[in-house]
């Protein structure tokens, strides 16, 4: 039997493309290994799904300072070597990356141990993780044609993102029973990504009484940021993490807010829902957001709002017209080019295996 390992961790941005693709690996016949950090939010995404997890020591690779700058070499050090020795003990015939700082000791233990890896960058630009493992990869999947163009030839190949098949087969009077919503009034749901979006959250909450005149409104705020004084609001309801129900709730959703994490807007655009994408500043992050927001608004797919232009006012008047206009971004979505990434990826795992 064939056996793979899939690695990737430190949000669920890492990890729900490697479990998208875990269906047709199976199909095709694939024992499966899941690689990740010891107490990441991978391994109880995985262990749910009765994959054999193993965990390794990780650090995180920082361009500021920071005091752990001085242990975390050691730490991603030592799982290197653990790497190595899981490798040894499990044997694959092939790895299969989706970023995140504990993929970098197992790509390059592959290698070590003359093992094909394949990383796939979601970002238009690759994260610094998956910048160090690039020479160690045989090939790197990508999500942009922009992306291809900058890396090296003979490994970049345009994939797109996996995309969990349950998400395009979501009932939306499930969903509205779930959110005990009425009939009479669209939906808006926001996303703060799995870690949630802070500011996001609180310019929402801001405008809620006037949102609630015209929208009823789904909350996706993140781990510990759901206010208390709102629980029991008509028209509003919010959770930490939705899973199950996720499906359900994007066919209710009329219109979407998003951070513009690379899955999050593909699997957006895969279900052709009109959206407002808020990236994460280059303040926050290294800026991979804003350039993904910026590609998706050039392919008529999304509107975009950059954080430090919010106000309330435009806030508000920015979602009333991405509602006037949603069929427009319905039908930019509808004639875009899908990729079945899932297919091409597993294609590509078929490859590099059978070539070990």
């Amino acid at each position: 039997m064939k056996h793979i390992v899939l690695t990737g961790g430190g949000t669920a941005g890492h990890v729900t493309p490697n479990i998208a693709l875990i269906p047709a690996l199976k199909e095709a016949g694939y024992q499966i290994s899941y690689i990740g950090s010891y107490e990441g939010i991978e391994k109880k995404l995985i262990e749910e799904l009765g994959i054999p997890y193993y965990g390794i020591s990780s650090g995180k690779l920082r361009r500021y300072f920071d005091v752990k700058n001085f242990t975390d070499p050691f730490r991603v050090l030592k799982g290197f070597h653990e790497a190595k020795k899981l490798l040894k003990q499990l044997k694959p015939d092939v790895v299969f990356s989706k970023g995140g700082f504990v993929t970098v000791p197992v790509v390059i233990a592959a290698k070590k141990r003359k093992i094909p890896a394949i990383i796939h960058e979601s970002d238009m630009t690759p994260g610094l993780a998956n910048k160090l493992c690039l020479s160690s990869a045989s090939k790197i999947c990508c999500n942009f044609p922009e992306t291809v163009k900058s890396l090296p030839q003979e490994k970049a190949v345009l994939t797109g993102t996996p995309i969990r098949e349950e998400l395009l087969s979501g009932d939306k009077e499930a969903g509205r029973l779930f959110c005990g919503f009425t009939s009479d009034k669209p939906v808006l749901m926001v996303i703060g990504g799995s870690l949630g979006a802070a500011s996001v959250n609180e310019h929402i909450r801001s405008i809620l009484p006037e949102l609630l005149k015209e929208f009823q409104v789904i909350h996706l705020c993140g781990k510990g940021k759901t206010d208390e004084s709102l629980k029991g609001t008509e028209g509003y309801v919010q959770f930490e993490y939705i899973k199950k129900e996720l499906s359900d709730l994007f066919a209710l959703a009329d219109i979407v807010i998003s951070r513009a994490g690379a899955n999050a807007i593909c699997e957006i655009s895969a279900l052709h829902k009109p959206n407002l994408l808020i990236p994460l500043s280059a303040n926050a992050s290294r800026g991979d957001q804003i350039l993904n927001a910026r590609s998706f608004e050039r392919q008529g797919y999304s509107m975009v709002l950059e954080e430090e232009e919010i106000t309330d006012e435009k806030l508000l008047s920015v979602i009333r017209n991405l509602y006037a206009d949603r069929h427009k971004y319905e039908q930019a979505m509808s004639a875009g080019s899908q990729m079945d990434s899932i297919h091409h990826i597993v294609s590509m795992i078929e490859e590099c295996a059978g070539s070990r």
